[in-house]
């Protein structure tokens, strides 16, 4: 290796870019943008303007984040369900009327005020859910038209009773202690509202409300076909609102104990600027409780700090109006480019030198060949996406296909077909276990069981999270392929912990160790990995020896052998280098070797791509997928090598028509079973000087009765 592919090398090996794509899928990336804004916010002001960080500076800013947050958290609420309510500073002006009407004028008890006033929140909330979510009128406009009738009757009302307020006090110690008592320093009110939103965070979070909620913010239409009740959800969003925005009234009446006739005025514009530029999407479906949060600390401090500087009124809204625009601007460019963006970072190629490939040349034991052009044919227009096929012990067939089905064939010919069992996702790799158990991986999903009865049973979707990983790959993407180790485990490969099943290819592209070969042991129900940094570990084997387990990792044209008990129990060797095509599934055939299924053939182009990460990182930012450099699917090929490695025969379709792709093969009772997961039907090749009554599984469990 030359110096400059060695700089190259290390370069990627000490610097992984992958990380930064990883870091932005995380959820609280959204909350970076916000949250650094806040800290250089705090950081302005806390040098200009006096007293900014003093006690009761914090105090009193602790008293209006409670009242302003409690109005955020309902704006919240009806935003993540995909709406919208621009009445809540009416809604605020009433709730406070009532209450200083009620507390001061009418002297009610502390109860009998907060139910009076919880009350007018649940009426304002109600005509606003009725009409947006039964009788589906559009939030925008029917919101601002209830903001016209509610100021409107305060403005009627206010006046005729404003005098007894100012004149009368209220007679209730809860109330002056909700006011301006503390709890071991702090505010009541503040205390209050931490409680309220760690409930709204524990209920977006974990109650199916909330998630009711997302689904409908995010989906209306999926959300109504999943069996959703999106109008009730819809007309409780508005009515949550409405009486956290009247809770907010109560405390806002508590504290100050009188009300001016422009209460409640540009409320909303502060409200919308806290949620969106705290991340709440204003498109739905996007939001928690602590983007919230910070949304309303950083409106607080901005409006407190320019008033601290004697900024006139105007322009404190101007100001707020410009912070708005900006951050909603924001907000509709990263949601509409986010996954592009996203896509264009994650997706990190590293260096990557293949091995020369075994000659395919005239006399080679790889030499190209047509001896699969005249296969039979089996399952032709019944089969879609059949990985991997397998038999038990009745000489019934068995495959999966890309509706997350498995399909039994009836022996002998093999024409007749029934759906086993739906499982659902990409039902690959299959192994029987001693009790006939159907074992399968499914991508998307991980690693079932099916009984002989056709009972489907999930035996693990998780396994132990990587120490250095930075997202969390404990959850499986692409459980691949499996098998059965003499006692009883259940050893399998996952592909890519970074990648789905749609997104394979990209994993390619990349060519880095992102895979791993996990154990499963049914009877203790542990699950943990044995093996990682692998490229694209794919067929698995449990070999003759009983002791190692042998695999392939596609993207490195090798196999290797995993030593699981004896003497070089934990050691890994390499079997076999520079293959010329991209290995896939290996099973065990009658003579003690093994067969090997090559999914795809190297290309020149590829190969000398993968020493450029640089050119395929901007291949993938700039080109589409369907234009990528990517493995030749188009030549199907064969191959049988024995324990050493040494390949023994193969067998090719050299022009791709009966087999362009093959992802796997059995060999059973004397025939080579073929399979594909993008054709549309199954090979059979007769075998010449084999066992005619040769049965895997015996090679396994032994024959049984």
């Amino acid at each position: 290796m030359s110096m400059a592919e060695s700089l190259v090398r290390w370069r990627y090996r000490l610097l992984p870019d992958h990380v930064v794509g990883e870091i932005l899928t995380k959820k609280w990336i959204d909350s970076v943008i916000p949250f650094t804004a806040l800290v250089i916010l705090c950081a302005i002001f806390g040098s200009i303007v006096p007293g900014f960080f003093d006690l009761a500076t914090l105090t009193n800013l602790s008293g209006q984040t409670a009242e302003l947050g409690l109005v955020v958290l309902g704006m919240t609420i009806v935003m993540v369900s995909g709406g919208i309510d621009l009445s809540v500073g009416s809604t605020f002006a009433l709730a406070v009327l009532v209450t200083l009407y009620g507390m001061n004028v009418e002297q009610w008890s502390f109860g009998t005020g907060l139910l009076a006033c919880l009350g007018l929140g649940v009426v304002c909330g109600a005509i606003n859910g009725f009409l947006v979510g039964f009788l589906r009128m559009r939030a925008f406009l029917t919101t601002l038209v209830t903001l016209i009738i509610y100021r409107s009757t305060f403005d009627i009302v206010f006046p005729q009773v404003s005098t007894r307020i100012v004149t009368s006090g209220p007679d209730s110690p809860a109330y002056d202690f909700l006011g301006f008592g503390t709890i071991w320093g702090v505010p009541t009110s503040f205390v209050v509202f931490v409680v309220i939103a760690l409930i709204i965070h524990l209920v977006l979070s974990r109650a199916r409300y909330g998630w009711r909620l997302f689904a409908v913010g995010g989906a209306r239409r999926s959300a109504y076909n999943a069996g959703i009740n999106v109008r009730f959800i819809l007309f409780s969003a508005y009515v949550l609102c409405s009486v956290l925005v009247a809770l907010s009234g109560f405390f806002f009446s508590a504290r100050i104990g009188s009300a001016a006739s422009d209460i409640g005025t540009g409320l909303e514009l502060q409200v919308l600027t806290a949620t969106v530029l705290g991340g709440i999407s204003l498109g739905g479906g996007r939001g928690s409780v602590a983007k919230a949060l910070m949304g309303t600390v950083f409106v607080l401090v901005l409006s407190n700090s320019l008033l601290a500087l004697a900024v006139p009124g105007p322009v404190n809204f101007l100001i707020l109006g410009i912070v708005l625009l900006l951050s909603v601007l924001l907000d509709v460019r990263w949601v509409k480019n986010r996954h592009k963006i996203l896509r264009s970072v994650y997706i990190s190629p590293t260096f990557a030198k293949m091995p020369q490939a075994i000659s395919t040349a005239p006399g080679a034991p790889m030499a190209v060949n047509d001896r699969l052009k005249d296969v039979g044919v089996i399952g032709l227009g019944v089969l879609d996406g059949a990985e991997d096929v397998i038999f038990d012990r009745q000489d019934r067939l068995y495959t999966g296909s890309r509706q997350g089905e498995i399909l039994r064939f009836q022996p002998p010919h093999y024409t007749d077909s029934e759906v086993f069992a739906h499982i659902g996702g990409s039902p690959l790799g299959m192994a029987f276990d001693r009790d006939d158990n159907l074992v399968i991986c499914v991508a998307g999903m991980g690693l079932y069981q099916v009984s002989p009865a056709g009972d489907v049973k999930l035996l693990t979707a998780e396994t132990n999270r990587s120490l250095t990983s930075v997202v969390d790959d404990s959850t499986m993407k692409l459980a691949d392929d499996c098998d059965i180790l003499p006692d009883g485990r259940i050893v399998f490969s996952e592909a890519t912990v970074r990648f789905e099943m749609h997104d394979w290819y990209a994993d390619a592209l990349e060519s880095r160790g992102n895979g791993r070969i996990i154990v499963h042991d049914p009877k203790s129900g542990s699950t943990r990995t044995l093996l990682s940094n692998l490229v694209f570990p794919n067929g698995i084997c449990t070999a003759f020896d009983g002791q190692s387990v042998l695999f392939a990792e596609s993207w490195a044209c090798r196999i290797s052998r995993y030593y699981f008990d004896g003497p070089k129990k934990g050691q890994v060797e390499r079997v076999i280098e520079g293959l010329p095509g991209y290995p896939d599934n290996i099973n065990r055939a009658s003579d003690g070797t093994y067969w090997l299924a090559l999914m795809g053939m190297r290309t020149p182009a590829l190969d000398l791509s993968l020493e450029m990460p640089s050119f395929r990182r901007r291949m993938a930012r700039r080109v589409s997928e369907d234009a990528w450099l990517m493995p030749n699917l188009n030549t199907g090929c064969v191959l049988r090598f024995d324990e050493n490695g040494q390949i023994l025969e193969s067998l090719w379709d050299q022009a791709g028509e009966k087999h362009p792709m093959i992802t796997s093969m059995r060999e059973h009772k004397g025939i080579l079973y073929l399979c594909g997961i993008f054709n549309n039907r199954m090979g059979t090749l007769p075998l010449k000087g084999v066992d005619p009554d040769w049965f895997s599984s015996d090679s396994y469990w032994g024959k049984k009765p």
